[in-house]
């Protein structure tokens, strides 16, 4: 099939980031982005949480903020699309410019700040979706709020009944204070109140599945924490990772020194480090989300074999295109029949059991 990024892509990236961005999101609104044929093959469906995934690959947080595209970027090939992050009160977020592309480095810095137009704008076109298909969604807190948890609780009991699966999202670098959530102290709480939240939400109905999305920067004590708090009860699964505050020695973007989240290429091995580690810490006994430089089957594989049962992606689909889904979910069947792997499932932390749980 016509791949149009190759020639599209090169003038799309002359535009401003978010520019160019925000124009995406329009043609996909308006049903102007082809949709590719159709991918799938029973090796990589994934069954979780009550749910049947067609496929491993998802679209991250990020991409589609206010919940505009959801249909159309499973269309084009995502076994499930992540909305947000989301939070009680719309806000603008942080002064432009706030993203910026690093082509040298296949990466991606951004400060956006959780600019969102509000929960009830969102939970209006989730309800009026065909709920066909896996759609998630992130859920964050406004800057001024001073009681963090209430605007968890808040985003969870709006949207239970209308998204798949909930995000508590207490990683991103561009809310002041944010990361600090993820304190054991402070996590404990937060978990407790937005599953009661949730919980009573729902009453009798199914539950959407509650996970948490932490940062790939994290000292060991604190991913122990958050592995005993995860254990413990409350969340069915975790996000590894948003981006990261570091900067590698190897990035050759002038703009790799703006502050902000870097994400894309850069962030796979951080990233899947953290996955590792938390994979052993939580004994493999929590689903995990893998998230942090996939651009490719390859990467998506090494993922799955280091404990994740999922894998996102945003930041690749910039320099490759929405044709890229497709390449990475025909690269996984030929690597999980390379191994002798006759599922997705088969695959989740095999490198890491191998290596021992240390």
């Amino acid at each position: 099939m016509f791949d149009y990024y190759r020639t599209l892509g090169p003038l799309v990236r002359l535009l401003d980031p978010e520019v160019a961005h925000q124009a995406v999101v329009r043609l996909l609104k308006w049903g102007l982005v082809p949709a590719p044929g159709r991918f799938e093959h029973p090796a990589l469906e994934v069954p979780l949480w009550g749910l049947r995934f067609p496929n491993p690959v998802g679209l991250a947080a990020g991409f589609d903020k206010n919940a505009e595209t959801p249909d159309a970027m499973l269309r084009q090939g995502f076994g499930f699309v992540e909305i947000g992050t989301v939070t009680p009160r719309p806000q603008d977020g942080n002064p432009r410019p706030r993203m910026f592309r690093l082509p040298e480095d296949a990466a991606i810095v951004n400060r956006m700040g959780f600019n969102n137009q509000g929960v009830e704008r969102v939970a209006g076109r989730l309800k009026r979706r065909a709920r066909i298909g896996i759609v998630g969604a992130n859920l964050g807190m406004n800057k001024d709020t001073e009681d963090a948890a209430a605007d968890y609780e808040i985003g969870a009991a709006r949207l239970a009944r209308l998204a798949d699966y909930l995000v508590i999202n207490v990683s991103s670098p561009n809310t002041p204070g944010l990361r600090t959530l993820q304190s054991r102290g402070h996590l404990e709480e937060l978990v407790g109140r937005t599953r009661a939240a949730l919980d009573g939400a729902v009453a009798m109905g199914r539950r959407p599945p509650l996970l948490l999305k932490i940062a790939p920067d994290l000292a060991e004590a604190d991913l122990s924490d958050i592995a005993a708090v995860s254990l413990a009860g409350g969340l069915d699964g975790l996000i590894v990772s948003n981006t990261t505050v570091a900067r590698p020695d190897s990035l050759t973007s002038p703009w790799a020194k703006e502050a902000g989240g870097l994400s894309g290429a850069p962030l796979f091995e951080p990233s899947t480090k953290t996955l590792r580690r938390m994979y052993i810490l939580t004994k493999g006994k929590l689903p995990l989300v893998g998230v942090g430089g996939v651009a490719s089957g390859l990467d998506a594989y090494g993922k799955i074999r280091a404990g994740a049962s999922l894998v996102q992606l945003y930041s690749a689909l910039v320099y490759h295109g929405p044709g890229l889904v497709n390449r990475i979910k025909r690269e996984l069947v030929q690597l999980l029949h390379r191994d002798g792997f006759a599922t997705v499932a088969d695959a989740v932390g095999s490198d890491t059991r191998r290596e021992g749980w240390r």
